[in-house]
């Protein structure tokens, strides 16, 4: 499954993210991981959560970013649901620059959740009514 919570920025996405990871973390069947931009979610994410930091990764772009979740999973079966702060930073764009990109990125997403049967959540900095059909699906 797939979910976007979407926002400007300063609307509250990275805390509805948190509050959804704990609601999970009372109930995960497996593994949690939260993958940020930057080390700032340290104190705010429960310590059972797995934050990672996709600047020490060198994650730059949409490639990068399916490999990284891809070698997560291969490293550990049990992950039930994977969290993305801020999507735009992570993929080194913002969706204006190319949407096509992005919503080929959350198709591959969507089948990779399924097919490893694992929740993505992803939090995007822009406006949702100016969000594509494909993003709207998700959010």
């Amino acid at each position: 499954m797939i979910h976007i919570i979407m926002g400007l920025k300063g609307s509250g996405k990275t805390k509805k993210m948190i509050e959804e990871m704990h609601e999970v973390m009372k109930t995960a069947a497996g593994d949690v991981v939260c993958i940020e931009f930057g080390k700032t979610l340290t104190y705010d994410v429960n310590y059972r959560v797995r934050l990672v930091d996709a600047k020490e990764y060198g994650i730059t772009n949409v490639e990068m970013l399916k490999g990284f979740l891809s070698g997560l999973h291969a490293g550990n079966f049990d992950i039930t649901n994977v969290y993305v702060d801020n999507l735009y930073k992570s993929i080194g764009k913002p969706i204006g620059e190319n949407v096509a990109m992005v919503e080929e990125f959350i198709a591959w997403a969507e089948n990779f959740a399924e097919v490893n049967n694992m929740n993505l959540t992803f939090t995007v900095s822009d406006d949702p009514a100016t969000a594509s059909p494909v993003l709207t699906k998700y959010l």
